[in-house]
């Protein structure tokens, strides 16, 4: 980070805010209140990590911060051990237990994480009520009075203050680290279109679990100095539905996604609930609920991007205009050797690269594809016709591993000369198998860039290097002039492109495009045809289901068509096209007699 640069300025005085201000007043009250800031804050901070960045809604995740509380305070209790050792002991207790209950929920699709977080937290917070010889019950446990800093306890609250901002640090420089590492946009890509993340090599389950378990860990560390600065716990304040819901909110009206979004809405919502609740006090039992249900109605109905989504863009470049604002960009001045080439010189040898052998799928009484076997070579492009309905897409989502034929087998040529049989999407993809989408799948959050860099990303985990590779792949797609435009801001052509380019930033050897040219008018098409020959003349062999007779009798060396799950016929063009069975296919029996 640029230490001259006035965004650094900036975040440094907003977040010296949180210490200066109670240290000048110097009042009991306002301490207390920024300790909650900071902790609260920090808890948000975390829980955005797997509910922002990943897209994972966890509604329970106060069982790592009540599993951190109680490692805490039992093992000071029981053992004589300083917090600041128990407290990492919980939190890879917590690590653990979040990668059990994750792992089985990640596998498949829908909310079953959500509602595997809610039972998980009452069942820890039932079984922490029942163990009243350890936990002491539903009368809770009150820590021992240790007066000192080896044990977290002092008397002074600006000692509190400042460990607790310590730990919003801890928070803050993890959230940020996770955004601009490739972790932070495999997290987004995952959150976004899971199926387009694999195609460049995601493992979607892998990067979740990652996510979950580093926000467990930070949410433990936080719930064990909450324990020691309250000096008592019980299972219901530790393990509270209401505590899960209340980060998740503050994440939620500060920008989910975003690294101070989290505190953003932290410092917006918490100090009018607590100062309603400590003025108003029996009268106002319960109001500060009431003020959290407001201010969520008001930005959800108003800023559903949350007010450092909304807002963050424009305050960011009003920063940038301050003296020593303007910054070059960093990816452009990166010493061109870095980058490895995409393209490869072609191979006069017309060796098999891609063989799939008696390929046969069935959905249920369906036989969907039916003894199809298909041979790509090296430097070839193959096109696959046939009606709609025919299987040409399903036979592709076997060649990208996306369905799993029942029986038959698909197999890559490496570059040494070893077959690999891969089986998972992201296997398909590192064997050298990169694939579009029959509907065009962008990020849409992310820029042109940010989309080509994840292709990138399978060959290296600096955005740096991989925003350098991703120009030279725009180059070759002629998206070098839209690079910071917002993927969902493309044309129809663009977003085709722009598909082909994040499957050549995997560097691929094999390259599948699903109906690449439809939907595009004849500038798009003809630039379109354009940038498919280049990728072939620069090696890449070519795989292409097209509707568009034209391009495909210009493009393929040989072509492939299917009809109801079945081979029909294979060749060159010209043989194909006059085939009698490929004429009845396509225009119907009475074609031939007309």
């Amino acid at each position: 980070m640029n230490i001259l640069n006035p965004r650094v300025y900036v975040t440094v005085f907003a977040l010296s805010l949180l210490v200066l201000i109670p240290l000048a007043v110097d009042s009991p009250f306002l301490y207390h209140i920024f300790v909650l800031l900071c902790t609260f804050a920090a808890l948000a901070t975390a829980w955005n990590i797997v509910g922002g960045f990943a897209g994972q809604l966890s509604l329970g995740h106060a069982v790592f911060y009540g599993i951190g509380a109680y490692s805490a305070v039992l093992l000071m209790m029981k053992f004589q051990i300083s917090p600041w050792i128990g407290m990492i002991f919980g939190a890879f207790l917590s690590s653990v237990v979040s990668l059990l209950v994750s792992y089985p929920c990640f596998r498949l699709r829908g909310p079953f994480f959500a509602l595997a977080t809610i039972a998980v937290l009452e069942v820890v917070r039932l079984l922490a009520i029942h163990q009243t010889g350890l936990t002491g019950g539903s009368s809770g446990l009150a820590a021992p009075l240790n007066i000192g800093l080896k044990w977290m306890m002092v008397r002074e609250k600006w000692i509190y203050l400042i460990i607790a901002f310590g730990f919003l640090l801890v928070t803050l420089r993890a959230s940020w680290w996770i955004k601009n590492s490739r972790l932070g946009y495999y997290l987004v890509a995952v959150r976004e279109r899971e199926d387009a993340a694999m195609a460049v090599g995601v493992n979607s389950v892998k990067v979740k679990l990652i996510a979950v378990a580093i926000s467990a860990f930070l949410t433990s560390l936080v719930g064990s100095f909450q324990a020691m600065y309250l000096t008592f716990l019980d299972p219901g304040s530790a393990f509270s539905l209401e505590l899960s819901i209340q980060v998740a909110m503050f994440a939620l009206i500060g920008g989910l996604g975003t690294v101070f979004g989290p505190l953003v809405g932290t410092v917006l919502v918490l100090p009018i609930a607590e100062l309603a609740r400590g003025w108003l006090s029996e009268v106002g039992n319960g109001f500060h609920g009431l003020v959290y249900g407001i201010v969520l109605v008001i930005v959800v109905l108003t800023i559903p991007k949350g007010l450092v989504g909304r807002f963050g863009t424009s305050f960011s470049k009003w920063v940038d205009r301050l003296p020593g604002g303007s910054r070059a960009s960093a990816n452009q001045d990166l010493a061109q050797d870095l980058f490895v080439p995409v393209v490869r010189t072609a191979s006069s040898a017309r060796e098999p690269i891609l063989v799939s052998s008696h390929l046969n799928l069935f959905f249920g009484g369906l036989h969907a594809t039916n003894d199809v076997s298909i041979t790509l070579n090296e430097g070839e492009i193959l096109g696959v016709i046939g009606p709609n309905g025919a299987g040409k897409t399903t036979v592709f989502n076997q060649l990208s591993g996306f369905l799993q034929p029942s029986s038959g087998e698909i197999k890559v040529r490496q570059p040494n000369g070893q077959w690999l049989t891969p089986k998972t999407p992201e296997e398909f993809a590192r064997a050298g198998i990169g694939r579009t989408f029959q509907i065009a799948q962008p990020f849409a959050d992310l820029s042109v860039l940010e989309n080509i860099m994840l292709g990138s990303f399978m060959h290296t985990s600096s955005p740096r290097e991989a925003a350098v590779m991703a120009r030279k792949v725009a180059q070759l797609t002629d998206l070098s002039g839209l690079l910071e435009t917002r993927a969902r801001n493309l044309t129809t052509g663009g977003m085709k492109r722009l598909e082909m380019a994040r499957a050549l930033a995997t560097r691929p050897r094999v390259l599948l495009l699903d109906e690449v040219l439809a939907g595009l008018n004849p500038t798009d098409v003809a630039k379109a045809v354009e940038i498919i020959r280049r990728v072939r003349d620069s090696g890449v062999s070519v795989l292409m289901i097209e509707h568009i007779m034209q391009a495909v009798m210009q493009l393929s060396d040989r072509i492939v068509v299917l009809n109801s799950g079945r081979m029909l016929c294979e060749g060159v063009p010209a043989e194909v096209m006059a085939n009698p069975s490929v004429i009845e296919a396509y225009l119907g029996k009475d074609y031939k007699h007309a």
